[in-house]
């Protein structure tokens, strides 16, 4: 039967396309005298009366979007649809004439992503965006949100239709998300994987998925990766490819959770500097240990961070973070890989091999846009030399960025046993277990035996009692005087350094009952080293504290950027979120963490916690029951219990209170912010006074409890004696 020529007062006049959901045609609005497109849909759906209702449902709330780049649907008339007719080319048209300038992909995808934003904001997922659905002409226009494709562009870009519950495909196979191939619910962050891969097309003029069928298609969108983008696209910049990247992660928790962070990532990226390559950035790899004895390994790690913070300190030169470019230790990566992760142009690598007193050290310098060799040098030197060579290396590289290091850097220690020890204990206590933490101490106890004036060592032991303190492996009262007397020290020998003043700051936050007075420590820590990714995440923590929440996220996503492979600067941000009560954020971080080091402890819990606040409570169990799988700490047994409670499972989490309640009456130091974490989830009004009272008389980290009780707590503010302990605990 052939398509009529009218549909109420409007004349079809020319067919522009079709596809799985109906045809589109131009025509004029006899009424209005405009010209309009019509989507004519198909049988199957315009003579089901429930699919029919529901498609309407949805037109509604599709007219109601009202932004400058989202085509506007005017209408519904006899199972069609009315829409906002926009001439002149698609994405489709524009990427077939090669990659897109790096400056106007970026404009225009600012635009795709605001339209996204807004319709994120008003409830609407769109589920098909591709360059077919971007109009990008005079005007940047997103076509059909929530609805399917307008026309076809070749077999392997065929449509997959279908209703949209779950379990059933909706979408484009080339550009469809992980969960979205998989019939699964999709969010947001669904159209955040979509908006990557148009992305990627925009600016390499490839398709990041391209099989010759659809179902192959989808099974490359499951389980494959796409090429590298600066593979395909060298003109990219790093910093462009990393927001690519991250927005096409195979798991949703780990990709942008929100338009508005995307957004903000993409502003970044687009700012005048950004979009030059930045000649003068570096980053050094831990070099490889080629000792016979093994446990050298922290030897020649540490020799490597030593030139890379002396690196740190040369004016103009941009150093990638000590904990991201370790990320690739003992890793087979190519060093073009590692140059876009990491956001740098050169890459510093070498080698060390030791026996007795004697040391080989052999470093290049490798610039990783075309892989030529910039430098390279060895050094045979005695041990005692050791800060001679690690000045000349770093001198020498300096040299090949045209930048001056100046007067080089002061050793810290003039004893190299004290500086092994150091070295050694900075490599534990990274592991943030308790066990190497207090091995971790008793490195830097004998190192400070060795040289009484070796600052770093004293700081190092401070930072130590404060981990200890803030995870409730000790008390406050076995923890606050060795702390205080070691930043003391700390303080008085070395105050110019900023690892002294960040450690003033860990202490005052976590020891000192005024936790605000933290703040000017953390300012002055980030002043004198404003790369400082650990200074710059905690400083967010503080603020979020402080309940200045954007200054927060500021301050922890810089710090992510500033260090984007490390899980600890991810679990901090994701802190930062869960305190500033942005849940999905926070377990997008969280995830984040735990996909950069699977078996990360502290990105494990904070995930579980945020599906907790997030009302996920069987996720949330299911992750904090292998949390406590790996550790029994009673803040592990207090978030788990709290879990099972929000689940229901009471019986569960008093099970869990009275393993509490055993352990501390065999001598075990367990904190009252444990059982405090479960009573509150029961809503246990009496015993929720009694261990927040508890917890005061602790001298507990308002920390600890803004991050795992005082959001709930919350609720519970009208009960005059809880809001009053929560004002003497927190300021408010």
């Amino acid at each position: 039967m052939s398509k009529p020529t009218t549909i109420a007062h409007y004349t079809l006049t020319a067919k522009l396309g079709e596809g799985g959901m109906g045809e589109v045609y131009r025509a004029t609005d006899t009424k209005l005298d405009r010209e309009v497109a019509i989507k004519i849909l198909p049988a199957a759906v315009a003579n089901d009366p429930e699919r029919l209702a529901r498609f309407k449902r949805e037109a509604k709330v599709l007219a109601s979007l009202n932004h400058p780049n989202i085509a506007t649907i005017f209408g519904v008339e006899e199972g069609a649809l009315v829409m906002e007719l926009i001439e002149g080319d698609t994405l489709v048209d524009l990427i077939a004439k090669g990659p897109i300038d790096v400056q106007e992909a970026l404009r225009i995808a600012d635009l795709i992503a605001g339209a996204l934003e807004y319709a994120h904001g008003q409830g609407v997922i769109h589920r098909d965006l591709k360059p077919a659905n971007v109009k990008a002409a005079s005007r940047v226009k997103v076509l059909d949100f929530g609805l399917a494709k307008v026309h076809e562009a070749d077999p392997s870009d065929a449509t997959i239709t279908g209703a949209t519950q779950m379990g059933t495909i909706l979408g484009t196979a080339a550009y469809m998300s992980p969960e979205q191939a998989a019939g699964k619910l999709v969010d947001a962050r669904s159209d955040v994987f979509s908006f990557g891969v148009l992305l990627y097309e925009m600016l390499s003029g490839k398709r990041a998925f391209s099989e010759e069928t659809p179902i192959s298609t989808i099974a490359a969108v499951l389980h494959k990766e796409p090429r590298p983008l600066r593979e395909v696209a060298p003109q990219v910049p790093a910093e462009l490819d990393s927001v690519v990247s991250h927005c096409m992660t195979k798991d949703p928790c780990a990709r942008f959770s929100s338009m508005s962070l995307l957004k903000q990532a993409l502003a970044k990226v687009a700012q005048p500097s950004a979009h030059q390559p930045e000649a003068a950035s570096i980053a050094v790899l831990p070099f490889v240990n080629l000792s016979a004895d093994k446990e050298n390994e922290y030897f020649s790690d540490g020799l490597a961070e030593e030139i890379l913070i002396a690196l740190s300190q040369v004016d103009g030169l941009r150093v990638a973070a000590r904990s991201s470019s370790f990320s690739f230790k003992g890793k087979n990566t190519e060093v073009s890989e590692i140059a876009s992760k990491l956001r740098v142009v050169n890459i510093l690598d070498g080698s060390v091999r030791r026996a007795g007193n004697r040391v080989r050290v052999t470093a290049q310098l490798v610039d990783a846009r075309n892989g030529f060799q910039l430098w390279s040098d060895r050094y045979d030197r005695q041990m005692e030399d050791i800060f001679a060579v690690q000045d000349e290396i770093a001198r020498a590289i300096a040299e090949q960025l045209k930048v001056t290091l100046g007067a080089g850097v002061k050793p810290a220690t003039k004893n190299l046993e004290a500086y092994e020890l150091y070295l050694k204990g900075r490599h534990l206590c990274s592991q943030r277990m308790v066990s190497t933490v207090r091995l971790g101490m008793k490195c830097f106890q004998q190192a400070i035996e060795l040289d009484p004036r070796f600052a770093l060592a004293y700081s190092g032991l401070a930072d130590c009692y404060g981990i200890l303190r803030v995870y409730g492996w000790i008390s406050h009262e076995d923890g606050r005087e060795p702390a205080l007397a070691a930043m003391a020290k700390a303080a008085e020998l070395a105050p110019e350094l900023w690892e002294v003043n960040f450690s003033r700051a860990f202490y005052t936050f976590y020891f000192v009952s005024k936790w605000r007075e933290a703040g000017p420590y953390f300012q002055k820590a980030i002043k004198l080293n404003p790369r400082s990714s650990l200074a710059q995440a905690y400083y967010g923590l503080f603020l979020a504290m402080e309940r200045r929440p954007e200054e927060s996220i500021e301050h922890a996503v810089l710090g992510c950027q500033l260090d984007p492979l490390s899980p600890f600067i991810h679990g901090l941000a994701a802190c930062a979120f869960v305190i500033s009560k942005r849940f999905e954020d926070g377990l997008s971080y969280a995830s984040q963490a735990v996909s950069l080091q699977p078996d990360y402890l502290f990105g494990h819990w904070i995930k579980g916690l945020s599906e907790c606040y997030l009302g996920r409570e069987l996720e949330a169990i299911e992750t904090l029951e292998h949390v406590s799988s790996i550790s029994r700490a009673p803040i592990f047994i207090g978030l788990l219990g709290a879990a099972y409670a929000r689940a229901g499972r009471s019986e569960d989490a008093k099970r869990l209170l009275c393993e509490l309640e055993e352990r501390s009456s065999r001598g075990e130091f367990v904190p009252a912010f444990a059982p405090l974490t479960i009573y509150v989830d029961l809503g246990d009004i009496p015993a929720v006074r009694q261990a927040l009272s508890q917890a005061i008389a602790e001298s507990t980290p308002a920390f600890d409890l803004a991050l795992t009780s005082a959001l709930s707590l919350d609720q519970f503010r009208n009960d005059p004696e809880i809001n009053r302990m929560l004002v003497e605990m927190f300021g408010y």
